[in-house]
């Protein structure tokens, strides 16, 4: 069961005029994505919006705090900024501010789709990009459009070899994540799917003469 976080609900609530907001954890916070693509965070109670163009209008007059994250003990600093006591007392402009993150980061993962190879994602070699290609996956967007499910049935179509290994690096690819760091509600979600695959396999096999 996921932990309530009030800072994620009230962030939720509201920003929901920019669609349909779901969270996951990330980076010891919470990540928050429309249609995957995330544009803000929530780290130690505190909302950051992504950097975007009138953000960084309203940083120049505010000062905003940026987000700050400790890899190995070493400091990142990463293009997000802390919403202020004075943004959350103006639901329109925070609204405003949100939306041109949102705008910015739909921007990026639309670039980053043309510029990506498949063999770029997370998990996925040459080898794996290559057998892709072979049933018709040529690019990040389709592998996205397709999702990890419907990638494997198809890989699965022309090699019964690929196992849950494969499914776990699809949808991490997908998702961002290596297949090990894959959320454990993800990953038994995919595991019961993929048995209940390979009994209805078995059943098909089963019945042909």
């Amino acid at each position: 069961m996921k932990r309530y976080n009030p800072v994620v609900e009230q962030s939720k609530a509201q920003l929901a005029a920019l669609g349909k907001i779901e969270s996951r954890t990330q980076f010891g916070g919470y990540a928050l994505t429309i249609e995957k693509v995330i544009f803000a965070y929530i780290n130690e109670d505190a909302l950051y919006l992504r950097a975007s163009e009138a953000l960084h209008v309203y940083n120049a007059q505010r000062s905003l705090e940026p987000l700050i994250y400790r890899k190995r003990g070493v400091p990142v600093t990463l293009s997000y900024f802390k919403v202020d006591t004075q943004l959350w007392q103006n639901p329109e402009q925070l609204l405003q501010l949100s939306a041109s993150s949102l705008r910015a980061a739909q921007e990026e993962a639309a670039t980053r789709l043309v510029s990506l190879r498949l063999k770029d994602l997370p998990n996925l070699s040459l080898r794996l990009e290559l057998m892709l290609h072979k049933v018709g996956i040529s690019s990040v967007r389709l592998l996205c459009e397709t999702g990890s499910r419907q990638s494997w049935l198809k890989l699965r179509a022309v090699n019964k070899h690929i196992g849950l290994k494969t499914l776990l690096a699809l949808e991490g690819a997908i998702s961002g994540h290596h297949e090990a760091a894959l959320p454990s509600a993800i990953r038994q979600e995919l595991y019961a799917w993929y048995l209940k695959m390979l009994r209805q396999h078995a059943a098909a096999e089963h019945q042909q003469p």
